[in-house]
């Protein structure tokens, strides 16, 4: 428990002290990059301290030059700490809209350009793809926990179609990511964090122009998703 409460704090601080001048440099100039990189540094920094190592495999499927989305599988808190500042370039994530009222951290992400999701209403979730595609053709990279919420016992839950459209509708490549360790260090049902390796395992892109429809293509990245989980946590990506 010492250990997450110590990480917790550590990034809570670290937002109250680096975050107003850090947001007040990005508004100035314009330029984002230098946040986004203290941001990324400090959640390494903090899941590092908790006792958690990270390695990060295939990280060659990862061509410079070019923008992908990312779908991973969602089993704790440690996941989106852990693989956004392993993904090479800037990258932007479909987060829950409650968290943009959040002081300081809400300004942060819209200034970096993350994009709000609002499931309840259909044409809000519409218009978070279609802000996630403007997003993408700017060259930025597009970060998604595919099943929308963290899974309690490690297997992967049926995923969310609505990436899957932002995929076909803007025909960039999907990474499928499969992260191994975090549930074992923070899952859900536990608040204590426990020491570990976190391992962030990138598989070949897939292109979703390949596929003749979004269930095969939804199946084609579950699928390659699984090939690096237990067997014991694999499961349908989605009910027929």
């Amino acid at each position: 428990m010492i250990r997450t409460v110590f990480m917790l704090t550590f990034w809570g601080l670290s937002t109250l002290i680096v975050g107003p001048p850090g947001l007040l440099i990005a508004l100035v100039t314009g330029n984002v990059m230098p946040l986004y990189w203290v941001a990324n540094r400090l959640a390494i920094l903090g899941v590092r301290l908790a006792g958690v190592k990270i390695v990060v495999r295939g990280r060659e499927h990862v061509q410079p030059g070019q923008n992908y989305i990312f779908m991973s599988n969602h089993v704790s808190n440690l996941d989106a700490p852990v693989l956004i500042p392993s993904i090479p370039g800037r990258c932007s994530a479909l987060v829950k809209k409650e968290l943009f009222r959040m002081p300081i951290l809400g300004t942060g992400m819209r200034v970096t350009d993350l994009v709000p999701v609002d499931r309840s209403d259909r044409e809000a979730a519409i218009e978070s793809v279609n802000a996630a595609i403007r997003v993408l053709r700017r060259g930025l990279h597009m970060v998604v926990f595919i099943e929308g919420t963290r899974s309690d016992d490690g297997r992967v839950l049926p995923f969310k179609k609505g990436p899957f459209h932002l995929a076909i509708d803007s025909g960039v490549p999907i990474v499928p990511v499969t992260l191994l360790g975090t549930f074992e260090a923070w899952p859900k049902t536990r608040f204590a964090l426990r020491p570990g390796t976190a391992t962030v395992i990138f598989h070949p892109p897939v292109d979703p122009r390949s596929y003749a429809d979004r269930d095969a293509l939804m199946q084609a990245v579950s699928d390659t998703i699984a090939t690096a989980l237990p067997s014991e946590r694999r499961k349908p990506a989605y009910r027929i």
